[in-house]
């Protein structure tokens, strides 16, 4: 592995793990008032285009990085709907 890869590994790690506080913190208190709609479905998009760029180039730090930070924010957006 060289080393643009690893950096790219390590900044998909801090950029993916970023979300978790936020998809704990909802999960937690059953509260999603804070994260608005427009700007988690606007991201979600983003985050797939960005999936599929990765998968296009094969680039496994943008396919992980991404793969990740959308089933975070899938979940995100799912607490969102759910407490409602």
């Amino acid at each position: 592995m060289d080393f643009l890869t690893i950096i790219g590994l390590a900044a998909a790690t801090l950029t993916t793990t970023a979300f978790l506080p936020q998809m704990f913190k909802t999960w937690q208190t059953k509260s999603a008032k804070d994260v608005s709609l427009i700007a988690l479905i606007t991201f979600i998009i983003g985050v797939f285009l960005w999936l599929i760029y990765g998968i296009y180039l094969q680039s496994l730090p943008i396919i992980l990085a991404n793969s990740v930070t959308l089933f975070f924010n899938l979940i995100i957006l799912w607490l969102k709907i759910k407490y409602r």
